[in-house]
């Protein structure tokens, strides 16, 4: 994010020790962790149930809380900067169907890779009824509060209605990511038809809220190492190593199709479509990628994808503030592959045949609910409860893959965030700016 005077701010004094000390921490929080869930939870998981009350999972949510923190102001501020700095309304327009297109296609290419996966590994047809029976006893409180959530969720006119909000500040405080970005919108267009000393003075007041929240994100990437730690540490000390094993291959499944998304199909997006070098791009996207699993949310991680991809990757900052915001929110493609094979999963684990016209609707519908999305930690297991329930698949079934969720949620949302800095590199170059890769 540039300032007024056409510095950029930093958000840390060295970015690649900064990575460095993350990825540090959380490779000891997840090592330290499996050590603690092995050795100490059988003898006194008390005291290590009171290190998480206490210590690691304080530590971790401050450092999320920071981030969340300034995420309203960073997506209102960086979105309304970029659209009032594109100006020409019919730019606008060129921008945001060349963003929307790539979102839809990607994530649509995404369940497919999913669903071709899924239905030739076929994971869901080798796990044991007692196994099943298992998990479903285990989880079935959990997985009701999903239901009675997905229940809740609007779906279908009202969802498209209620991305206007009535109150701009009530969707600032509900975390209503739509309702903001939509008034962000509509505030960066007001900006432009203003006569040049006011629009003059709105951008310095954009500019200056944008800097102002690199500062907090600054101070909050100081404790990152240790916030990270906190995170994993907590997740890999209570996850249930057995349900893994007993989950494998659906585990197996999700996370190759994830691997595919990011080693391959953003890969070959950016050679062929930005003509830049993919390989430059994934490096320098690291820190990204330590966020977003470390913090499972785009939103959280929309700090770091604007610093790299502007610092980094090159990427100006009226693209950057236009398509990242929109992405975080958006541009779900994990999320609609983990979707998409979950729910063949589920169909295989009963025993419900699912038929080519069925599956293509699970493509629809699976692209529809990544959308709407919340860009936090397990915001996609409700949705997905809307999915089965759609073909036939009971909702309940959530209950056998809740158990290793987390660690997907984690994996998932790397290439969420990867894919929303490939849009920005695609809509840049297209756009005719030169990047640094």
């Amino acid at each position: 994010m540039t300032s007024a005077d056409g510095a950029t701010p930093s958000v840390a004094p060295s970015e690649g020790a900064l990575s460095n000390r993350i990825l540090l921490g959380l490779l000891l929080g997840a090592l330290c962790g499996i050590a603690a869930n092995l050795f100490l939870v059988p003898r006194v998981p008390e005291a290590v149930e009171a290190a998480n009350r206490w210590v690691f999972v304080p530590v971790g949510q401050i450092f999320l809380r920071m981030l969340f923190m300034v995420v309203i102001p960073l997506v209102f501020s960086s979105l309304a900067l970029g659209v009032a700095s594109l100006g020409d309304l019919k730019r606008l327009g060129r921008i945001g169907a060349r963003t929307m297109s790539f979102f839809v296609l990607v994530t649509a290419c995404s369940v497919g890779i999913g669903l071709v996966l899924v239905n030739t590994m076929r994971p869901g047809e080798g796990l044991p009824q007692e196994t099943r029976e298992k998990l479903l006893e285990t989880y079935r409180g959990e997985a009701a509060s999903r239901i009675v959530t997905a229940e809740k969720a609007e779906f279908g006119p009202s969802l498209l209605v209620n991305i206007i909000p009535k109150n701009p500040v009530e969707a600032a405080v509900k975390g209503d990511m739509l309702g903001v970005i939509f008034f962000a919108l509509l505030f960066g267009i007001g900006v432009t038809k203003l006569a040049p000393e006011k629009n003059a003075l709105w951008m310095k007041l954009l500019e200056g809220l944008a800097d102002v929240t690199v500062v907090i994100i600054g101070l909050a990437l100081k404790i990152a190492p240790f916030g990270v730690f906190g995170l994993i540490f907590s997740v890999t000390s209570r996850f249930g190593f057995d349900i893994l094993r007993q989950l494998l291959l659906f585990v197996v499944t999700v996370l190759l199709g994830l691997s595919i998304l990011v080693f391959g199909v953003y890969p070959l997006l950016l050679k062929f479509l930005a003509k830049v070098n993919p390989w430059a791009f994934l490096r320098k996207v690291r820190p990204v990628m330590i966020t977003a699993f470390s913090t499972s949310s785009s939103n959280a991680t929309l700090p770091t994808t604007i610093e790299v991809s502007e610092r980094d990757l090159g990427v100006p900052p009226q693209i950057a503030g236009f398509v990242l915001p929109l992405g975080a929110t958006m541009n779900m493609n994990g999320t609609a592959l983990f979707e998409g094979i979950s729910c063949v999963f589920l169909a295989q684990v009963f025993g419900v045949h699912l038929s080519l016209g069925q599956q293509l609707f699970v493509i629809l519908l699976a692209v529809l609910t990544a959308i709407g999305t919340a860009g936090v930690p397990g915001g996609s297991i409700p949705l997905l409860v809307l999915v089965l329930t759609s073909v036939g698949v009971p909702a309940e079934g959530i209950a056998v893959i809740i158990g290793v969720d987390r660690l997907l949620d984690m994996a998932r949302t790397v290439p969420n965030v990867v894919g929303d800095a490939t849009c920005a590199v695609y809509v840049a170059k297209k756009e005719g700016f030169t990047l640094k890769i």
